[in-house]
């Protein structure tokens, strides 16, 4: 703090020579030093209270206003050559001023370059033993507040944000106890620890740690994480919330990204990460490329979003973002984390979903969706089967609680994959007071394709069965041969899935199938030592899903 204050008044010194007439006459010279020195003294509090409170760069580019300003009011206040002196670089402050101010629509094309993707095609498909869902984390927020009465001096603190991160190679909910006010940190002085919570199982309970931490973000004064940063690193360009993330030890760490401006104080562009010791206050910055294996989310969600807009509508420049609008798309805003959802991929690593819609009003047609590595910023934009139009996320939702009017339920946390081929949307479906109560998975490309049911692994089933119904691929390469077999069968095993049941059956040489009453209604009555004749789609699975399924004295 103490730097920021000198470097405060240096500022302020040199301001109150621009302002303060410095060729006076005789009779008022002895003035000018008490005129300096008052002024410099004014100024000096102003600028550092702006700089303790708004936790700004400590860049000379940053002094712009304060710099036209001053020169204004020493041109006007001067006489003389003083006055022409002061009025150049009055001039010259006006004209570095509109260089700033005019950024925005110079510096379009250097943002979308920044922002840049790889454009693919098709995510591959995922495993249905690979789940990609996650519980969503308004209902994990819900049972965490529920359970806030583990952590002791209850009345001191609240919940604080929620991130999703993969820890010992579980992926989990962390949401840091804060202080819930300022004479509340006053007495506490350190918060108690987390919570943790499986973002895979809706059916686990929260868990408190005991982890203290001196330097959180509902600290005050020097104690504020993000302020403590700040002093320590004044010349840094930060964008985004500080984030807690926890070390395969269950040691809790605040990380924020860094980087630089596009141009002229406009844009940014992301090139490393913060992470500070909650309770030591010890800080260390990182490269993107030599983040420590723990950090999931070495890029916020807040520069990814930032990013996606970028690339969205900077396409062709600034203008054409605001009128012409040629092959602008805008991301969708239906994120759960700065309007991104955090997801993470089959290898474990964490991606940011972001979908694109187009800008015309009234159409729901998605355009393409992004991954963006959490720990490097690089990503990839998908265009989809060019062929087939697909909905976006909103659409989906619309879809949800159209389902579920009567009940009054809505989806949370759309995301688009590739499930056996098919392009689907999988949404988990809460209720009026945020819990869960299903998932929904829809085609993006066929809307009357659509299943739910209690558990992700359920509603795959459910839908693999909707999709040869509706004569859609359930291998994820679209070419599993269509084969038949007669055999009898051994075991039978039927489970309610929605409004629907799955029957599993093994025949005598040993294959197993699964068939859905959806698909054929007979298979409700199917029983041991049956004779049946099976066509299914040979996907190389444990269980073949059956296309049509006759039963020798049923038909």
């Amino acid at each position: 703090m103490g730097l920021t204050f000198l470097y405060s008044i240096v500022i302020a010194i040199i301001a109150a020579l621009i302002i303060v007439p410095l060729t006076l006459p005789k009779e008022k010279r002895k003035g000018i030093i008490a005129g300096v020195i008052g002024t410099a003294v004014v100024l000096a509090i102003i600028v550092f209270v702006i700089y303790y409170v708004t936790n700004i760069d400590r860049n000379l580019s940053a002094l712009w206003p304060l710099a036209i300003l001053a020169t204004g009011l020493g041109a006007f206040s001067a006489k003389g050559k003083e006055q022409l002196v002061k009025g150049v670089l009055f001039l010259a402050a006006i004209v570095f001023g509109g260089y700033m101010l005019s950024a925005v629509l110079f510096n379009a094309d250097e943002k979308f370059e920044s922002a840049e993707m790889k454009q693919e095609v098709e995510i591959e498909a995922f495993d249905e033993t690979e789940t990609p869902a996650s519980v969503p984390p308004r209902f994990a927020r819900n049972k965490m507040k529920k359970a806030f009465g583990q952590v002791p001096n209850t009345s001191y603190y609240e919940l604080g944000n929620l991130q999703i991160q993969k820890v010992n190679d579980a992926f989990v909910y962390i949401a840091p106890v804060e202080f819930s006010g300022f004479f509340k940190w006053m007495n506490g002085d350190t918060t108690p620890g987390y919570f943790t919570m499986s973002a895979t199982d809706s059916s686990d309970n929260p868990k408190f740690i005991d982890a203290e931490m001196g330097y959180t973000p509902s600290s005050f004064l020097q104690k504020n994480v993000a302020r403590h940063l700040r002093l320590d690193m004044p010349e840094a360009i930060f964008y985004g919330d500080m984030q807690l993330e926890i070390d395969d030890e269950g040691v809790p760490h605040y990380v924020r990204s860094f980087g630089k401006f596009v141009s002229a104080r406009n844009g940014f562009e992301v090139t490393g990460v913060a992470v500070v010791n909650p309770l030591s206050g010890d800080i260390k910055t990182y490269a993107l490329n030599e983040v420590p294996a723990f950090i999931d989310g070495a890029v916020s969600p807040e520069v990814v979003s930032l990013q996606n807009s970028y690339f969205g509508n900077y396409v062709h420049g600034f203008w054409n973002s605001k009128f012409g609008k040629k092959d602008v798309k805008l991301p969708s805003g239906y994120g759960t984390e700065a309007n991104v959802s955090p997801i993470f991929n089959e290898d474990g690593d964490m991606y940011y979903f972001t979908d694109f819609t187009s800008p015309k009003e009234g159409v729901d047609s998605m355009l393409g969706y992004a991954l963006t590595d959490a720990r490097t910023g690089k990503a990839s934009y998908f265009t989809g089967n060019m062929e087939e139009s697909y909905m976006d996320s909103q659409a989906t939702l619309q879809i949800i609680e159209k389902r579920f009017i009567e009940k009054k339920w809505s989806g949370e946390m759309p995301i688009l994959y590739n499930f056996y081929g098919e392009a689907s949307w999988l949404t988990p479906v809460l209720d009026a007071n945020g819990f869960l109560q299903n998932y929904f998975i829809v085609s993006a490309a066929n809307p009357e394709i659509s299943t739910f049911a209690n558990t992700p692994n359920e509603a795959l089933k459910l839908y693999k069965t909707a999709l040869q119904r509706g004569g859609s691929t359930v291998d994820g390469s679209s070419n599993a041969e269509e084969a038949k077999v007669t055999g009898k069968v051994q075991r039978v095993y039927k489970e309610r899935v929605g409004d629907f049941t799955l029957v599993s059956f093994m025949l005598a040489d040993g294959t197993n199938y699964l068939v859905s009453t959806e698909v054929t209604p007979l298979a409700i009555y199917l029983e041991v030592d049956d004779s049946v004749n099976v066509s299914y789609l040979n996907t190389g699975e444990l269980f073949l899903p059956v296309k049509e399924l006759t039963i020798t004295g049923l038909e």
